[in-house]
């Protein structure tokens, strides 16, 4: 299967190294950061063999699926960084929008609702389709940040903390090198909104547009901590802010989350 960069991807002078089947985009990508390599790259397989989700949690993507890093040498603090991971949901989201409705156009059935799980989920019909994992060190002229997407375009992996789906199960047939094509050009679109973080409100307010769960009971664990109260929102730094019984503003910078009847069973 031939992935290739879109036209939009081309033109902002993005580079492509493909694998047949790799261990991890993300190491790779970050591996070729210390040596030397600049960017802007993607790095993409259909069969990735050792890759990580977030709190070293095993990602492997089988033949078929998607999974690509995508390496940037940019002039900002980490903490800037880390607010690119929303723009990352925000172009993966459309990119996965664009495909599938040509694909349920072409085959009569119905179109899928998406929607952006905090803090690097993309839901599929309530069901994670996609994760997104953002790394980053300094380099020679600047920090590597390598940001890594997975997509279950074929299967999907079992016993994750929220429970996932593939495109095929859920009646949609691309490829990855479909959706890969058109998540290179809808990342060249949102880097540039993002603009090195200073754009960062407009990704705030176009990812609360497609949040999973805004407004609903939700609980987060970190170890074992758990809080629960209200997804109110997220802030400028990128936290979910959670509204306490009490009314209390609690901005949260990592965790699992849980909504509904699962965030009432994980405060039980």
């Amino acid at each position: 299967m031939q992935l290739a960069l879109g036209r939009q991807a081309t033109n902002a002078g993005y580079r492509l190294v493909a694998f047949d089947r790799v261990g991890s985009t993300n190491a790779e990508a970050m591996t070729r950061a210390r040596s030397g390599e600049r960017g802007p790259c993607w790095f993409a397989t259909t069969e990735q063999t050792a890759g990580r989700g977030r709190r070293q949690r095993a990602w492997i993507a089988p033949p078929g699926n998607l999974a690509c890093s995508v390496l940037e040498l940019l002039d900002v603090t980490p903490a800037d960084a880390a607010t690119l991971g929303f723009a990352a949901g925000l172009a993966l989201e459309n990119a996965l929008r664009q495909v599938s409705v040509e694909a349920a156009l072409r085959a009569g059935g119905d179109q899928l609702a998406f929607a952006l799980k905090w803090p690097n989920d993309v839901l599929a019909n309530g069901l994670k389709l996609s994760g997104i994992l953002l790394e980053a060190e300094q380099v020679a002229g600047g920090l590597a940040v390598v940001v890594g997407m997975g997509t279950n375009i074929v299967a999907a992996p079992t016993g994750t903390p929220t429970p996932a789906i593939s495109l095929k199960a859920l009646g949609i047939d691309i490829s990855a090198a479909d959706l890969f094509t058109a998540l290179s050009d809808t990342w060249a679109e949102y880097i540039g909104i993002w603009n090195r973080g200073r754009g960062f409100g407009e990704i705030r307010d176009a990812w609360l547009a497609r949040a999973a769960g805004l407004g609903q009971p939700v609980a987060i664990t970190t170890g074992s901590t758990i809080v629960e109260g209200t997804f109110d929102t997220i802030d400028a730094q990128g936290c979910m802010v959670i509204r306490t019984m009490e009314g209390r503003l609690v901005p949260i910078a990592a965790g699992d989350v849980y909504f509904g009847s699962a965030a009432t069973a994980r405060a039980v």
